[in-house]
């Protein structure tokens, strides 16, 4: 008898590229994919983090280059995807998020958080995908989503108009390069811990809030996203597209 065979995990001879790389969500998922070995570039505005990040990945034997790339930057975007070879795996990363009730929301905040988590999130999967038509490289979309583009959240409306949106876009482009071999997938994380999420923590009552609809009773933190999005970049996730993993610790299953 022949036994199947687990399709790999890993990402020898692959070009991934991440977005708002240079800690946090960004950092940890880039390491994870150079450690199954892909050659990583780390984009972010910063260039003495993304550097760092990208050291720090080299020095634990991988393969990894920064580059400074304000995504909000469309014009930047074009040219920085018009000078690279295509990538086989995109990690759309850089988001942000102005918490207040609807009524206060202005038009500036508006226009920061749907610009970057959307517009920008959209323009630069345009660049790679079409990088990757003209070299015939068949590949992965990876959007970081959130819990809160599958549900409403108290003082988030714009974040879940951006990360709901988000969901659609990425179904729209799964079926538009299906065909293509190009898949669009994402990745929804509850609440996570890192350096951006730290200071809403230090509130006990809103950390006690938070902790009472995670079911499995702790915080997310980046290592929990690794895997998951190995796993979407990989051969192991062949037949998947246009949906979302959700890594939520049940938030969305009550």
């Amino acid at each position: 008898m022949t036994l199947p065979r687990t399709p790999s995990f890993r990402l020898d001879g692959r070009r991934a590229l991440v977005t708002g790389a240079g800690r946090g969500i960004g950092l940890a998922l880039a390491a994870a994919l150079s450690e199954a070995g892909a050659s990583v570039t780390l984009v972010a505005r910063t260039g003495a983090d993304v550097e760092a990040a990208a050291d720090a990945i080299s020095a634990a034997g991988g393969q990894a280059e920064a580059c400074i790339l304000d995504v909000a930057d469309l014009d930047a975007v074009a040219s920085f995807f018009s000078e690279q070879s295509a990538f086989h795996v995109l990690v759309n990363n850089a988001g942000t998020n102005r918490p207040k009730p609807m009524q206060d929301v202005t038009r500036d905040d508006y226009d920061a958080v749907l610009d970057l988590n959307l517009r920008s999130a959209f323009f630069v999967a345009q660049g790679c995908v079409r990088r990757m038509l003209a070299d015939s490289v068949r590949g992965s979309l990876i959007h970081l989503g959130s819990q809160m583009g599958h549900v409403g959240g108290v003082n988030r409306s714009l974040y879940c108009a951006s990360k709901w949106g988000l969901e659609g876009m990425s179904k729209g482009f799964a079926l538009d390069l299906a065909a293509r071999g190009i898949r669009s997938n994402t990745i929804a994380p509850t609440f996570i811990e890192t350096p951006l999420t730290k200071p809403y923590f230090e509130d006990a009552a809103f950390k006690a809030s938070v902790l009472a609809k995670i079911k499995l009773g702790r915080l997310g933190t980046v290592e929990d996203l690794m895997g998951a999005a190995l796993f979407l970049a990989s051969d192991a996730s062949a037949l998947i597209t246009g949906t979302s993993l959700v890594v939520d610790g049940g938030w969305t299953a009550d």
